[in-house]
């Protein structure tokens, strides 16, 4: 037998040494960097976690070394490399620092040049011959272990830092479209507060105008009372909505009975309805126990009905309230419908209602068991000029208390179909919301 043959079998019984001492070389590993004090994410993982593709490093290696032909090399290199690729993935996944990584290969490199050492002096005539090329293995092995996971590190920290910047990118469109709204809502609340102002002149000149009758001035008398009353609730918006934008309402939640508190509101505002001819119906469970922040229950509510008294012509208003239990969620339900003209998403509707309505749709994509709240059918000429005032800032405000109360905001419209809007809320606080 020549000397190249001795070799490559003195190789192989190596490699048949170091994969019997495979476990005890992971087990050394293990400790040592157990006993680092500059590694301390390992203390969290299990030891399979803590291996992870280590086994199949050394195995690659084993192979390596046994190898008789150069093709077989060649393979054992490459599962090497894959296999230490893939354990800087596993380290990346497990919470590791680079740095951690490398300095681990370190420790594996020491223990694995030990059970090499230790074999060489039990074997001392390999010594000018076969140990070291497996020194020299074993060093291409860690070097190429550190390039292999620090590439796969570095690749994925660029993907983590490219997809970091596609979501503030998309948090900044977000924003940006957040404040178009609401930029175009202060703008309807402007022009609304013009518009009534100028109302206002128009009565209290003709007020002083020295040749205006009784009637007239009867007429304009009326007609400034309602100006100043519907001035006076606006700005009381305007200021309702600036407190919630700041963040200063804070929730008060207690148990009160919602089919009590909403049966109670709709007999105070039901003269309302009827001074424009329009019915106004209170419908749902006698008693509806719940937990939340009646007081806002109860401007979510105003809020909705006072919109749809304005939007509607003829016909009138439907004040539902109902329990729902979606997904193991106790929840329960309050529905403000409408006869008014409806409309087309996208078209004579505010920014605000726009974004409602596209939450809407995708809420009921992401929980296909909750089917669109139900419209009444429209009794109202779409072509009437809509009593606008203060609709947007109330919306506005209606969002505002949902997101307070942990409640969502769904809203179905269509010409033709009148409109409605659904708020869901939970039905008992497990927790705080992290709002109050």
């Amino acid at each position: 037998m020549d000397d190249v043959t001795d070799v490559k079998t003195a190789l192989a019984l190596l490699a048949r040494h170091l994969a019997a001492r495979r476990a005890v070389i992971l087990h050394n590993w293990q400790r040592s960097v157990e006993a680092d004090p500059e590694l301390t994410t390992s203390s969290n993982l299990s030891r399979a976690q803590f291996n992870d593709h280590i086994p199949q490093v050394l195995a690659a290696f084993e192979r390596r070394l046994e190898a008789r032909h150069p093709l077989e090399k060649e393979v054992a290199f490459e599962d090497q490399r894959n296999s230490a690729a893939e354990h800087g993935v596993h380290r990346w996944q497990q919470g590791y620092h680079q740095r951690e990584t490398i300095r681990e290969w370190g420790h594996l490199q020491y223990w694995v040049l030990d059970e090499l050492e230790s074999y060489g002096l039990l074997h001392p005539a390999l010594q000018a011959t076969v140990m070291p090329i497996a020194r020299s293995a074993l060093v291409r092995l860690c070097s190429e272990g550190v390039c292999e996971s620090a590439g796969s590190y570095e690749r994925l920290q660029r993907s983590e830092a490219a997809s970091r910047v596609r979501e503030l990118e998309w948090a900044l469109l977000q924003l940006q479209q957040l404040e178009r709204q609401r930029a175009e809502s202060w703008r309807e609340v402007a022009h609304d507060l013009r518009g009534t102002v100028g109302v206002v002149a128009n009565a209290s000149s003709a007020l002083l105008h020295q040749a205006a009758d009784a009637r007239q001035r009867a007429s304009a008398s009326r007609m400034l009372q309602r100006s100043v009353e519907a001035l006076r609730t606006l700005l009381t918006d305007m200021i309702d909505l600036a407190r919630l934008e700041a963040g200063q309402e804070q929730l008060r939640l207690a148990h009160f009975d919602a089919a009590a508190l909403l049966r109670g509101y709709c007999d105070t505002v039901r003269p309302l309805a009827e001074q424009r001819g329009l019915f106004l119906r209170a419908e749902g469970p006698e008693s509806l126990p719940v937990e939340g922040d009646a007081a806002k229950v109860q401007r979510i509510a105003q809020n909705l009905v006072l919109n749809a008294l304005k939007a509607t012509q003829r016909g009138g208003l439907r004040l539902v309230w109902a329990e729902r239990n979606a997904s193991g969620t106790e929840q329960w339900l309050l529905c403000v419908q409408d006869t008014g003209p409806g409309f087309e998403p996208a078209s004579a509707a505010a920014p605000l209602a726009d974004a409602v309505l596209e939450a809407t749709a995708e809420s009921q994509q992401a929980d296909s068991g909750v089917d669109p709240a139900p419209t009444l059918a429209s009794q109202s000429d779409p072509d009437a000029p809509r009593e606008s005032a203060g609709e947007g800032i109330g919306l506005s405000i209606v969002k505002r208390l949902c997101e307070l109360l942990d409640a969502s905001l769904e809203m179905e419209t269509a010409p033709g179909a009148g409109t409605t809007f659904r708020v869901v809320f939970p039905r008992r606080y497990l927790r705080r919301p992290s709002r109050e």
